[in-house]
C-alpha cells in the first residue's frame, strides 16, 4: 500500500433505516471508502411498535426483511468496489438513536455517516435532529448529508472544505478530521474566524455593550486581530501538510457569516466542532451547529468539542 494512503477514514458506519432518503449518502460512502480503502459496515436497526412505512417506503418490520435489505444495499456497494460489512440488530428497540450510540461506541467507526432526513416537525425540534443526537450521546465524528428536493443523492466530489474556527482549542477538532479528507480528494482548505459587531452580541456580552459600547468596541478590535494571527499560525500549519489553504476574518452573526461564505466560495463541505446540544438545550444556549444545519445546504462534518 503506498505510505501515502490516509488512514484516518478506515473504518465507516453506515445507519440505514430502509428508506431511499437514507441511501442518498452512498455515493459519498463509496467515495470515501474507495480513497482510504475503508471498510464500510452498513447497519440497521430494528424499531419497537415501528410504522408500516418510512417517508413513503414499506418499513423493515423484522429481523429477515432487514436482513434482506441490508445485504442486497451491500452488493450494490461492493460493486463498486468498497469492501462492506453488515450488521443488523435482532432485538427490535424502543429508542433507535440510543442504540446507535452504543453501535458507534462498539465498532468505533472513524466516522459515522448519516442522511438528515430534516427536523421532523414539533418531536424534531424538541429532541433534536439523530445526527445532532449521535454526536451528542457519542464521541465520533458525524458526517450529515442532505439528499436533493426530490431525495435525490447529493454530490460529494469534495474540492474545497470550510472549516470555521473561534481561537479555542475545543473547537481544534474540526482540523483533525478536516484535514485528512481534504487530502483524500485533494480540496483546498478556508479557515473562517468569525468576530461578532456589538449588534449581534448575545448572552452577558451584550449587556456589556450596552454599558461601555466603547470599551466593547475595541475589545472586538483587538479580538479581530487576534484572529487574524490565529488563522495565519493554523494556515501555516496545514500548509506543512501540503495542502492549499486560504482564511479570513470576518465581523457579524456566525451562523450568517458561515452561510454567506459557503454560498459564495461555492464550498463542497463544512467541518465545524460542536458539543452537540440538540432540540430546546441547543436553542436557549444559541448553539451554532443546530441553527445552521437548519438552513445550510452542503454537507456537514460535525466533531465532537473537547470539553
Amino acid at each position: 500500500m503506498s505510505p501515502n494512503v490516509v488512514r484516518e477514514y478506515r473504518k465507516l458506519l453506515v445507519p440505514l433505516d430502509g428508506s431511499k432518503l437514507a441511501e442518498a449518502v452512498l455515493p459519498a460512502v463509496i467515495g470515501i471508502a474507495k480513497r482510504a480503502s475503508a471498510t464500510v459496515t452498513l447497519m440497521h436497526v430494528l424499531e419497537e411498535r415501528a410504522p408500516s412505512t418510512i417517508h413513503g417506503e414499506k418499513h423493515l418490520l423484522d429481523a429477515p426483511d432487514a436482513e434482506s435489505y441490508i445485504k442486497e444495499v451491500a452488493a450494490r456497494v461492493r460493486a463498486e468496489g468498497a469492501e462492506v460489512a453488515t450488521h443488523v440488530q435482532q432485538a427490535p428497540e424502543g429508542d433507535v438513536v440510543r442504540s446507535i450510540v452504543a453501535h458507534v461506541e462498539e465498532f468505533a467507526p472513524d466516522l459515522v455517516i448519516l442522511c438528515d432526513h430534516g427536523p421532523g416537525g414539533l418531536r424534531g425540534f424538541v429532541s433534536g435532529r439523530v445526527g445532532q443526537q449521535v454526536l451528542q450521546q457519542g464521541t465520533r465524528p458525524i458526517l450529515l448529508l442532505q439528499p436533493g428536493r426530490h431525495g435525490e443523492p447529493p454530490p460529494f466530489d469534495l474540492r474545497s472544505v470550510l472549516v470555521p474556527l473561534d481561537g479555542t482549542a475545543e473547537h481544534e477538532g474540526a482540523l483533525a478530521s478536516a484535514v485528512p479528507l481534504a487530502k483524500l480528494f485533494g480540496a483546498g482548505l478556508h479557515l473562517l474566524y468569525v468576530v461578532p459587531t456589538v449588534s449581534t452580541l448575545n448572552d452577558e456580552r451584550a449587556r456589556s455593550a450596552v454599558l461601555l459600547p466603547t470599551a466593547m468596541r475595541a475589545i472586538l478590535d483587538m479580538t479581530q486581530q487576534r484572529g487574524t494571527e490565529y488563522l495565519d499560525k493554523v494556515a501555516a500549519q496545514c500548509r506543512s501538510e501540503g495542502l492549499t489553504v486560504t482564511s479570513e476574518v470576518l465581523r457579524g452573526s456566525t451562523v450568517d457569516a458561515l452561510l454567506k461564505r459557503a454560498n459564495k466560495l461555492h464550498v463542497h463541505l463544512i467541518v465545524m466542532a460542536s458539543h452537540g446540544r440538540a432540540g430546546l438545550s441547543a436553542f436557549l444556549t444559541g448553539s451554532v451547529a443546530p441553527r445552521l444545519m437548519a438552513k445550510v445546504t452542503s454537507p456537514l462534518l460535525l466533531v465532537r468539542a473537547q470539553d
